[in-house]
């Protein structure tokens, strides 16, 4: 009796449990619906294909991977704070300089993203600050994300080389002590690399200088160990360190890319013994190109590529990002040939005066009238296929809302 009554008790005991069980998880079901149905962050939310939204609407094979893009920046401004050159040299006072303001764009997996604007207009300051590259004197202020994860300087400075990849415009990126073949082989470090990253080219070419010197006077003492040893008549047997199997394949497959990409951009194999003052600026460009090219970041940032090279070459570097974005990879091109960009990308953002005045589909090039912003309708107006012609009749600025 005591038994049947006990067993009783249990069996309440474990239908309770079950049913606060149940309600525990329908009442968590129904917050995590709630939590759906909030609206979400306007810079992330989900979005659709060709909707509209953040100053452009999509390309037609944009994807948002995780609902947000792979590269936002937002209300980017940056000043610097110079001495004004228009007072006398003892009178000059401190004055902040904008260069960029309000900057707004973004860039889909999978797709390349064409900035154009003119020359020195501070399109390779966008670069920069993508990079995590400021000067002291610089003030900057806006939000950059990267794969949905809000960035600062210090994780923009991780990104480089193991997420984000930049093609320099200035070939003095390249260390002027170390040979190019080298540079090439060792510095790319792409996303999911399990070596350590490069701080820019130079960064890390003064790393492996400071390890050769490190190796130097490491081989010098063990000159005077043996030499110690022969003189006193005692045998030393020198070990030697040699790298493993596993080093020495990923080697051999990074100069095996290294090759083939040297000879897609018409390098010869003695170029790889040159030292960087040795080349011409249209084979430093193209050494730079392979640099970025070697492994396989999630995002490229191209810093005019293309000036230096031939149109064949030039032509070829385009279908190389084409393909980089093809197989899911995303390119932000700068660069001012507005006619090359449009071969190859598949959205626009038009760059004035330190900001992005319109984001668009390159679709909407084939019609001014699907051109929204002034500026962009005397571009299309000026290209070589419509005339060069001025936009007829109308401001280069956005009219007042």
């Amino acid at each position: 009796m005591q038994d049947e009554e006990k067993n009783a008790r249990v069996s309440e005991h474990r239908k309770g449990a079950n049913c606060a069980l149940e309600e525990g998880a329908r009442a968590k079901a129904a917050s995590l619906e709630a939590i759906d149905a909030l609206p979400q962050p306007d810079a992330h939310g989900p979005h659709e294909d060709a909707q509209e939204h953040h100053h452009h609407t999509h390309a037609t094979n944009s994807v948002h991977p995780g609902h947000h893009h792979l590269l936002s920046v937002e209300h980017l401004s940056v000043s610097f704070n110079m001495y004004d050159d228009q007072a006398s040299f003892f009178q000059a006072e401190k004055r902040d300089s904008c260069v960029i303001d309000d900057l707004t764009l973004s860039v889909h997996e999978g797709e390349i993203l064409a900035l154009v604007g003119a020359s020195g207009s501070g399109k390779s300051l966008l670069a920069d600050s993508i990079m995590g590259l400021f000067e002291p004197n610089a003030t900057v202020k806006g939000t950059i994300w990267f794969d949905g994860f809000e960035q600062d300087a210090q994780s923009l400075a991780k990104l480089r080389g193991r997420g984000i990849s930049l093609v320099p415009q200035s070939v003095a990126h390249l260390d002027p002590l170390m040979r190019v073949g080298k540079q090439v082989e060792g510095f790319a470090q792409g996303a999911g690399a399990k070596t350590k990253g490069r701080f820019g080219f130079r960064a890390k070419a003064d790393e492996d200088r400071g390890q050769v010197e490190v190796n130097a006077a490491r081989s010098a003492r063990v000159a005077n160990i043996v030499r110690d040893a022969r003189d006193s008549r005692h045998a030393c047997a020198a070990q030697v360190v040699r790298p493993t199997r596993a080093a020495r394949v990923m080697q051999a497959d990074r100069a095996a890319r290294r090759k083939e990409l040297f000879a897609r951009y018409r390098l010869d194999e003695s170029v790889a013994r040159m030292y960087p003052h040795e080349l011409s600026g249209g084979m430093a460009r193209r050494v730079l190109l392979c640099c970025a090219l070697m492994d396989d970041p999630r995002l490229i940032v191209a810093d005019e590529p293309t000036p230096g090279l031939d149109l064949p070459l030039a032509v070829a570097a385009m279908q190389d990002f084409r393909s980089f974005a093809d197989r899911g990879g995303s390119v932000l091109l700068i660069t001012h040939d507005i006619e090359l960009a449009l071969q190859v990308a598949d959205r626009v953002a038009v760059f004035k005066d330190g900001s992005v005045v319109e984001e668009t589909s390159v679709e909407s090039f084939k019609d001014p009238s699907l051109l929204r912003h002034p500026f962009t309708r005397a571009l299309w107006h000026a290209l070589p296929e419509h005339g060069f012609t001025a936009c007829p009749n109308e401001s280069l600025e956005e009219p007042p809302c």
